[in-house]
């Protein structure tokens, strides 16, 4: 990578991981409702003023219901669960799950017709499974009722997102990356603003706590998409994607430094087993012996 790529590809990696820890700190005052609905409109905000500032030319004519969809499942479904379960399982745990994304995405992918699971694929998803397994199963403080839940909220947040980003390749693959970024926003904080009256805010928010959701919303959502794209342009996205390890990898850090959690040798262990299971998926680990029937690549870039 260039060294501007390596830049972005660390800040990115570093903001999204400390992102779980404010979020964590938001949500004591606007709950977990709250922190998603407000942090998901001012990213779109953020974006579209970005955008409009570099006179960048935005095109919604593919209609408001996609952007709803997707609005709904990789903003709406996946901040909810994830903002649901970090205070019952740890900003670290939670940001374990996130990287599961690429499993259930390969596998909706795989039924829709999308992508073709090959042999390294299902390999990459048995260890997922596995890896999963380690970390509901096996935590450091006693399983609670209120832990297996937080674990659900998790995965329903990772199979949202799966399923948004698949829908989006399937019917949003001709809209620009900035159009589905503020439309996805846009929509995922108006439909999440209703649940406000099941789960309202949950104290009067102080100054303190307004920065955090500008800090959560405004930087670690809308500027890093910004700065992700931009990667993705650099580098391709799976590469790109991998940004979601070294997340996990800041997130374990920050968790244990800062908001002082712990997690157990065999989540350690299923940490490891994800990461490695999702670089499997992306196509990250090289194979030993080249195919026979392939041709040589002609150049190292092109090597799975």
């Amino acid at each position: 990578m260039r060294g501007a790529d390596v830049a972005r590809y660390g800040t990115v990696a570093v903001v999204w991981g400390v992102s779980f820890a404010v979020l964590a700190r938001a949500e004591r005052t606007f709950g977990w409702v709250g922190a998603v609905a407000f942090r998901a409109l001012i990213a779109g905000a953020v974006v579209a003023v970005i955008a409009l500032a570099g006179r960048r030319r935005l095109d919604f004519t593919a209609g408001w219901w996609p952007f709803a969809v997707v609005g709904a499942t990789t903003v709406a479904g996946q901040l909810i669960g994830v903002s649901y379960a970090t205070p019952r399982i740890g900003s670290a745990m939670a940001a374990i799950f996130v990287a599961t994304i690429p499993l259930f995405s390969m596998v909706i992918g795989h039924l829709w017709g999308l992508e073709r699971m090959t042999v390294r694929g299902w390999v990459g998803l048995s260890l997922g499974l596995v890896g999963i397994v380690l970390l509901v199963g096996f935590p450091d403080a006693p399983v609670t009722d209120s832990f297996r839940l937080g674990c659900v909220g998790s995965l329903v947040g990772a199979l949202s997102a799966a399923y948004g980003s698949n829908y989006a390749r399937a019917r949003l693959h001709d809209v620009g990356s900035w159009e589905l970024t503020i439309g996805s926003f846009f929509f995922g904080g108006v439909l999440t603003l209703p649940l406000l009256f099941l789960v309202p805010v949950a104290a009067a928010p102080g100054l303190v706590d307004y920065g955090y959701l500008l800090l959560l919303g405004g930087v670690m959502s809308g500027v890093m998409y910004v700065l992700y794209f931009r990667l993705v342009a650099g580098v391709g996205a799976t590469r790109a994607l991998s940004v979601e390890f070294a997340v996990t990898a800041v997130a374990v850090v920050v968790g244990s430094a800062v908001l002082d959690e712990r997690l157990s040798a065999p989540q350690l262990l299923g940490t490891a087993v994800v990461v490695g299971s999702c670089s499997l998926v992306l196509g990250l680990v090289p194979r030993l012996t080249p195919r026979r029937s392939e041709p040589a690549p002609r150049h190292p870039s092109q090597v799975p």
